[in-house]
């Protein structure tokens, strides 16, 4: 299976042809909805609305005149990006022509490109089995470059130890001063608990979870009888994937872990972009585009969903 180019300048380059510029056509006017500014000055109260953030709750306000009011305020244009990127060893699987990792990066090129070509400033952490990189926000195309080359190098993967999302959001809290836009880049194949500290960063933040995945992971082809090993631990098991009760079995765990998935991000009030290894990058942002556009359109405060495979569907909580 092949990876994307390790040059991180050939890499921009051939995105910059086939995916910003186009983008950049495209998005246009739709480019303020998916990356929004976040306003320190306040510009007006109103009456709480139904899906309008809770954070906004203005309590003294309300308190007074017994009926809930939300502040609203004006936008600063500048936005500060952050993305939280897994590249655990579990990122490095793939079935077909990309592996996980692959996509991430050229997520990371893409999105961190359209931030600087329009003044915003980008940053990121890195995880391996850690923190293995913290790049200060900053812009540019060599700034875009610097990140994009440490994502292409091999970080902490000991074996046997599995990935640790809680540490790695807890550890961006630290890192991420003021209120930033976060996209959490990640398969999130990981110990328990993370829950609750994704909760904590969409208390500070404006979080975004790019969910990356294979279809393999959620559909077992008749292959006859494989190894299939676990990325982060190294456990391997023979299995026969000719028997079709083992491929439901699979198919079934599969689905109870999507709907887990979905359903903890969902509660984290956190707009998901699900990219699979198949998808076509500018098809899928085009797509979590109109979904936030949507999310606007109804006052914002209810996360939704974007699976991006062929065919899908927009859905919204």
């Amino acid at each position: 299976m092949s990876e994307p180019s390790r040059n991180p300048e050939a890499l921009l380059r051939r995105l910059e042809w086939t995916v910003i510029r186009r983008l950049d056509g495209l998005l246009q006017g739709n480019y303020r909805t998916l990356f929004r500014g976040f306003g320190l000055d306040l510009a007006d109260l109103r009456e709480y609305q139904y899906h309008d953030d809770v954070r906004y709750i203005d309590w003294n306000v309300t308190a007074r005149l017994q009926t809930p009011y939300v502040r609203e305020y004006y936008e600063d244009r500048e936005v500060t990006a952050w993305f939280l990127v897994d590249l655990s060893a579990s990122m490095d699987f793939g079935a077909r022509a990309e592996l996980k990792r692959g996509v991430a990066r050229e997520f990371v090129a893409v999105l961190s490109r359209l931030l600087t070509r329009h003044g915003n400033r980008v940053g990121a952490l890195l995880y391996g089995n850690q923190i293995d990189a913290v790049i200060p926000a900053g812009g540019g195309r060599r700034h875009v470059l610097r990140i994009l080359d440490r994502m292409g190098k091999r970080g902490d993967q000991s074996a046997s130890v599995a990935t640790d999302l809680e540490a790695f959001l807890k550890g961006a809290i630290q890192y991420i001063p003021r209120r930033s836009l976060v996209f959490v880049v990640s398969d999130f194949i990981s110990a328990p608990g993370w829950e609750r500290a994704l909760s904590q960063l969409v208390q500070r933040h404006e979080v975004l979870a790019v969910r990356v995945f294979d279809p393999l992971e959620l559909q077992l082809p008749d292959l006859g009888l494989i190894v299939m090993a676990d990325a982060e631990t190294g456990e391997q098991v023979f299995v026969d994937t000719h028997d079709a009760g083992f491929r439901r079995r699979f198919e079934h765990a599969a689905r109870r872990r999507e709907e887990s998935l979905l359903a903890a991000l969902r509660a984290a009030s956190v707009d998901t972009l699900e990219l699979s290894t198949e998808d076509d990058l500018l098809d899928a942002i085009l797509r979590f585009s109109a979904l936030r556009r949507q999310r606007s359109r109804r006052s914002g405060g209810v996360a939704g969903s974007s699976r991006t495979g062929r065919g899908g569907e927009i859905s919204m909580a």
